[in-house]
């Protein structure tokens, strides 16, 4: 089999790889826990709570007698503690009507409120309305800067730093604004009241916009009762939802961790990483509703079989068993697995009958939601996607040999590959009937489009930002670091500042996608793309918690799928 030749490769000296490397990955965390976790019933009692709460919650969302100012607060609220996905109509009814109408009633009191416009804007943007940030140019002065009396109000500053998040290319008011909100909140970090302390806190580390929904809503839970504008309600109703949903993740974990048991990978390649639950973390932070169980099941297999075929090609393998294992994933066929070494064929057989598990379970699943429709089963994608990404990793192992250092647009071009494209395209596939997946989306999500592209962007540098070092602490690729410093000269700490630059312009791509789709993408899919994009956000910052997880992400699993809420 023949494989992509780079225009340069002529120019790149042969150079013999090591052998065999070693890694000092630790092992993976909880799965043993979730093996004991027996399937649990529903709590009927429970479930009957969460639907009286519902109905009251709704009730104070469309109170004709609420002012435009409560019924946003109350979103927000909503929103950060987690059960949005209960109201979606609600929530759209209203903000479609603010959208159309922004200052009317009695709440024109609020229009030079730097709260309350930040928060409508934030809001509105959220839901996918394009508002014009030239409603922020009241707060400036005659010299064009924000006013110095703003310095003051820091639920204010606090709201303009969250709504600049989302903020477009061009907007160079929002880009002010942030620099303004920023530098401010962090002045006033040393006389704040606890309650708002944690609250700014928080956000100066993890905006809301760019945090997982999920992690986000256990944090916020954690300090809205210490609020003095809390609904009671509400609070009961996000901590049993949150119970109930963590019982149908530990059920779903469950018959994950038996299938990894029973795939013995771990003992069979002890040099791989073994991230089964953390994987399960991954495919959550695309889709936690109950509905996704599915979807949820299929990208966690897809990540942890991924990881280990990555250690594969990154730690292990000669080049030239790189490539007969290349091909053999290009045939797809288990008759491939003679040519492949002891090693190489336990992976092999577990990708292939992984896959074709896969593939039974979604042909169920469609007939079971269209019984009528035939074998609508689309397997040939998620095989597509896995391929893209060993494709990539080839052309990796191929720079390692020839020690080459590619330039960054080379770099990139192969890199996101190996980023979120494969990953978006199997939580497609994954999604099937339940969320109208149509073969053109499929074509769509494959075609790389922009705002999976600046997903995959994020991805790859931040991974890299926070990564190259450990990765070099053994022979490894050239990561975005390295290629940004050797093409321009610089220093590592300004090839950093730089790739982080492109990291806030792949934002802006993604905003400008999620506030100006494409008429034939549904929107709810294109959510599935920004989590994509946040899960980079949270598994990437300061350190690479999915290969070191015994850190930050340790307790997020342990907050998630195994401690319950005190109600």
């Amino acid at each position: 089999m023949s494989f992509p030749v780079l225009a340069s490769d002529a120019q790149m000296p042969r150079v013999d790889v090591k052998v065999r490397q070693s890694s000092n990955f630790t092992r993976g965390i909880l799965s043993d826990q979730f093996m004991s976790y027996a399937s649990v019933e529903k709590d009927t009692k429970i479930e009957s709570r969460v639907q009286e709460l519902k109905k009251e919650v709704n009730k104070m969302l469309m109170a004709p007698e609420e002012s435009i100012h409560g019924k946003m607060s109350l979103i927000d609220d909503i929103t950060r503690l987690g059960v949005p996905h209960h109201f979606q109509g609600e929530i759209n009814e209203i903000l479609q009507t603010i959208h159309k109408n922004p200052c009317h009633g009695t709440d024109l009191q609020y229009d030079e409120d730097l709260h309350f416009t930040s928060l409508r804007f934030r809001l509105l943007r959220q839901q996918g309305y394009n508002i014009s940030c030239d409603v922020f140019n009241k707060f400036k002065n005659g010299d064009g800067k924000f006013k110095e009396s703003l310095a003051k109000d820091v639920v204010g500053l606090l709201s303009l730093y969250e709504a600049a998040q989302l903020m477009m290319h061009g907007e160079d008011i929002l880009e002010e604004a942030l620099a303004f909100a920023t530098t401010h909140l962090e002045s006033a970090l040393n006389h704040l009241s606890s309650v708002l302390l944690k609250q700014v806190s928080h956000a100066l580390c993890q905006p809301f916009w760019k945090g997982l929904p999920r992690v986000e809503a256990v944090h916020y839970i954690s300090i809205y009762g210490d609020i003095d504008s809390h609904n009671s309600t509400l609070l009961t109703l996000a901590k049993l939802d949150f119970n109930l949903l963590q019982k149908v993740h530990q059920n779903e974990l469950n018959k994950i961790a038996r299938w990894w048991k029973d795939l013995d990978l771990l003992n069979k390649l002890p040099f791989a990483r073994d991230r089964m639950v953390e994987s399960y973390f991954w495919a959550s932070a695309v889709y936690f509703e109950p509905e996704y169980h599915l979807a949820r099941n299929i990208v966690c297999k897809f990540v942890a079989i991924i990881t280990m075929v990555d250690d594969i090609y990154d730690v292990y393998g000669t080049y030239e068993e790189l490539e007969l294992f290349t091909e053999a994933i290009e045939r797809w066929d288990i008759s491939a697995v003679d040519q492949l070494p002891g090693y190489m064929r336990v992976c092999y057989e577990a990708l292939l009958n992984t896959y074709s598990e896969i593939e039974e379970n979604m042909c169920t699943e469609i007939e079971e939601q269209l019984p009528n429709k035939g074998n609508l089963s689309r397997v040939h994608y998620a095989r597509e996607a896995f391929k893209i990404q060993i494709r990539a990793y080839i052309q990796e192992a191929k720079w390692f040999k020839k020690k080459y250092t590619p330039r960054m647009e080379e770099y990139m071009k192969v890199e996101c590959d190996t980023s979120f494209l494969p990953f978006a395209v199997t939580s497609f596939y994954a999604l099937g009937e339940i969320a109208s997946v149509t073969n053109d989306t499929m074509d769509w999500v494959l075609s790389d489009p922009k705002i999976v592209k600046a997903a995959s962007v994020i991805g790859r540098l931040l991974n890299d930002i926070v990564g190259h070092k450990f990765e070099h602490e053994r022979e490894h690729i050239a990561s975005s670091v390295e290629c940004y410093m050797n093409q321009y000269g610089v220093t590592e700490e300004k090839a950093k500042i730089e790739l982080m630059k492109q990291v806030s312009d792949a934002w802006k791509d993604i905003n400008g996608e999620w506030l100006q789709p494409s008429a034939s993408i549904p929107k709810p899919l294109l959510w599935f793309i920004v989590n994509l994009a946040r899960s980079a956000e949270v598994l990437y910052k300061n350190v690479d918690v999915f290969t070191h997880s015994k850190t930050v992400l340790q307790g997020y699993l342990v907050s998630l799928y195994i401690e319950p809420l005190a109600v």
